[in-house]
Formats: structure tokens, C-alpha cells, sequence
């Protein structure tokens, strides 16, 4: 018997493995959110900085190589984030045979919004 097929009687009856796989969700919550700590920070000083700057000001710091690679980042560890921490609430708060959809539907919307945040950075940054 090798290590897959270990593990509770009832838990091979109804198809559950370990728990490993949570062991890697949480350890992505966790770098993530510890990424986004120094995105966020950089973030809010970045917005403050340029409070009361017109929109060329505004656009002209975002052309710039740092700030558009740091938005980039930003908006990759916020919507990963995101779409790990949904997960968990609906996984563990909604007990109906929707879950999976609405597991589905969290992806795709926090990757659409996740692709369109790129997308308009990388537009500013080289003009498009």
C-alpha cells in the first residue's frame, strides 16, 4: 500500500485525500499577502505623492519602467490574493451544489479584472 492510497477508511469511501493541498493554499495566502504589504505601501505614497497632479503627471510617473513594473506586480498579488481568500470563504460558508460555480466565477472575474488592470498599465506605459 503506497502513500496515495493511505488514509481514512471513510475518507477513500467518499473520494477525499489530505489535507495537502490546503497546506499550499495557505502558504500562497500567506506570501502573497506578504507581497502585497510593500505593493500597498508603495501604492498609497505613489497616489498621495501625485494627489494633486493633473492627468499627464499622472500618466507620465506610470510611463515610467519602476512604477509600471510595480503596478504590474501590485495587481498580480491583489487579485491572486483575492481569488485565494474568496475561495476559502465560499468553500467554507456555502453548502450547496453551487459551489463550484461560484469557485469558478471568483477565478474568472479576479482574471478578467486582473487582465484589464494589465492591460490599461501597460497601454499607459507604452502609449497605446
Amino acid at each position: 500500500m503506497d502513500r496515495r492510497t493511505m488514509g481514512s477508511p471513510l475518507a477513500r469511501a467518499i473520494g477525499l485525500g489530505s489535507a495537502r493541498k490546503g497546506v499550499k493554499h495557505w502558504w500562497a495566502e500567506r506570501v502573497s499577502a506578504v507581497a502585497l504589504v510593500p505593493l500597498t505601501l508603495w501604492f498609497a505614497a505613489a497616489i498621495i505623492a501625485h494627489a494633486g497632479s493633473d492627468h499627464a503627471a499622472f500618466v507620465a510617473w506610470l510611463r515610467t519602467p519602476l512604477a509600471a513594473i510595480l503596478m504590474v506586480l501590485l495587481l498580480t498579488a491583489l487579485f491572486h490574493h483575492t481569488v485565494l481568500g474568496l475561495q476559502v470563504v465560499i468553500e467554507d460558508y456555502m453548502h450547496s451544489g453551487a459551489k463550484f460555480a461560484a469557485v469558478i466565477a471568483v477565478r474568472l472575474g479576479c482574471f478578467a479584472l486582473a487582465a484589464a488592470g494589465i492591460v490599461a498599465t501597460l497601454r499607459i506605459t507604452f502609449g497605446g
